[in-house]
């Protein structure tokens, strides 16, 4: 079981925190589909920005199961930890900060990943943004480093722990790798044997059972899931079957999905509005849908569609047309599942 400062977490597969992806509606679902943790979408930690109509909505935590994860990010240590109070006072009960965005308007700020670059830097964020909110757990995501030549996360998750940070993410990739290629679990492996609080690996894990190879390899407490969930938050309660037995869930039932897809279009209308709802929903149908048999036809013409009416309209018939041909969710291939 994972302990982040009073905070006993049930499962060891966290949600990722992704812009633009990890909103409230996505996030409960995700939680009440089996994710132990879920962090919302990166806050700036300038005070300017604090009361935008954006900042509002990632800030927004209503209904949400604990613990409330708000991830800030930002270069100045006084900044960060004026953020961290802030959200800590507005209910944010576990502090992430955010060193793993690849970005480069994140990264032309020396923000993100980019801080892996000055490790007296990072060191004086940690202290910064730890002393600021002594109630309240704070942990920190970053990358393998900054290049294949400067992999230093083994130095940074010292610093961190040396902080008082409670717990660290690390995605196996470098900064200059973004999302290419395949992500490495050596160096996560390395940084698991150097501290002592919580590791969590992440980086291409798509399936139950690279869930628990990346656990073997890695020895890490737990592990993070980002793109691989994007219409697939039922992967989740997958992963945490097979974790605990050993053993496969049954393949999603279409109508079941069906059921859990109309109820995330409800919930992203009711959040965002009716207009910026319909526009946000593109894309879950969009990934909910992608490597289903017919769904590319589908797509290309949901796509065009000028209504919330007719939105839903198309993604009933296309899953009850699905339901009569199959029971369970059918795949073209399994590389449909990583794209």
């Amino acid at each position: 079981m994972i302990t982040i400062g009073p905070h006993r977490l049930t499962g060891r597969a966290w949600l990722a925190p992704m812009a633009g992806v990890t909103d409230l509606p996505f996030r409960r679902l995700c939680r009440r589909l089996g994710a132990a943790l879920a962090a919302g979408e990166m806050l700036s930690a300038d005070a300017r920005l604090w009361d935008t109509a954006e900042s509002r909505r990632r800030r927004d935590h209503s209904g949400e199961p604990g613990p409330r994860v708000v991830q800030i990010a930002g270069g100045d240590p006084q900044m960060m930890a004026d953020a961290a109070r802030r959200n800590a006072d507005a209910g944010a009960q576990i502090i992430d900060i955010n060193m793993g965005c690849p970005a480069r308007k994140v990264c032309n700020v020396m923000a993100g990943s980019a801080l892996m670059q000055d490790e007296g830097l990072v060191g004086r964020i940690l202290d910064a943004v730890v002393s600021a909110v002594p109630n309240t757990p704070v942990t920190l995501k970053f990358r393998t480093g900054w290049n294949l030549a400067n992999r230093n996360a083994p130095a940074i998750a010292r610093i961190a722990e040396s902080a008082g940070v409670r717990a660290v993410a690390i995605h196996g990739r470098t900064r200059c790798q973004q999302y290419t290629g395949e992500a490495e679990y050596d160096t996560i492996a390395m940084v698991k044997t150097l501290i002592n609080i919580p590791v969590i690996a992440n980086g291409d894990i798509t399936t139950p059972e690279k869930a628990r190879h990346v656990l073997d390899t890695t020895g890490a407490d737990g592990i993070m899931i980002g793109r691989a969930a994007q219409g697939r938050p039922w992967l989740f309660r997958e992963i945490e079957h097979y974790l605990k037995t050993g053993e496969k869930l049954p393949p999603a039932q279409v109508v079941e999905i069906h059921g859990i897809l109309l109820a995330h279009l409800e919930d992203l209308y009711a959040f965002y509005g009716p207009e910026t709802g319909f526009k946000v929903a593109r894309k879950h149908i969009s990934w909910y849908t992608r490597g289903l048999a017919g769904s590319a036809a589908f797509r290309k013409e949901m796509n065009t569609l000028p209504s919330i009416d007719q939105q839903m309209q198309a993604v009933n018939d296309f899953f009850r047309r699905l339901a009569e041909e199959y029971e369970y969710l059918k795949y073209n291939s399994e590389e449909a599942l990583a794209a």
